[in-house]
């Protein structure tokens, strides 16, 4: 993957994941949610194999951009990649790029420029295929599902644990489209 400075500028360097996540370099990845004008937004089940935040709700798609890649194209090839849509870049509309830092027990130090995009979902739910090894599955959640979630009492449901805030900035976003 690309290195990105602590200001959000590609250092010209580049490495694997792993070596990015061990010393805390900052690199590119992408969030895209998907909504219904119900509203709702597509959320993904976490895998249970995975490094962090395992079998929680999340994000319908992110990922990591790819060495030499462009923020869009790999917003483009981890839906494809997720959730095996294929979308064109005037699908998606980038409303943040947010600098954020998460360190888990595990030793990973993740520092990212996330890159977040909104996109309408103009598939069936029933038409996705899911990437299993990253995502267990999805589904809608109305804003009343997820506003339970962000304060933790929903009877069936738990979200990754991110700054309740971005939750409420989604939200608000797909509101005002």
């Amino acid at each position: 993957m690309d290195i990105w400075d602590e200001n959000g500028s590609p250092t010209g360097e580049v490495c694997e994941k792993n070596f990015a996540h061990q010393n805390g370099l900052f690199h590119p990845t992408v969030h895209i949610w998907f909504y219904t004008p119900t509203p709702a937004l597509l959320m993904q089940k976490r895998g249970p194999n995975k490094q962090t935040f395992p079998n929680l709700w999340d994000v319908s798609v992110a990922g990591h951009v790819i060495a030499g890649e462009s923020v869009l194209e790999g917003a483009m090839r981890e839906v494809k990649e997720e959730i095996g849509l294929e979308i064109s870049s005037s699908d998606l509309k980038r409303i943040a790029v947010r600098k954020n830092i998460n360190t888990f027990k595990n030793g990973i130090l993740d520092c990212e420029f996330q890159h977040v995009y909104l996109s309408p979902l103009k598939s069936d739910l029933n038409d996705l295929v899911l990437q299993h090894e990253e995502v267990e599955a999805v589904r809608f959640f109305s804003f009343k599902d997820l506003e339970l979630c962000m304060n933790n009492v929903h009877p069936e449901f738990k979200i990754v644990p991110a700054d309740m805030t971005y939750y409420r900035f989604i939200m608000d976003s797909v509101l005002t489209l």
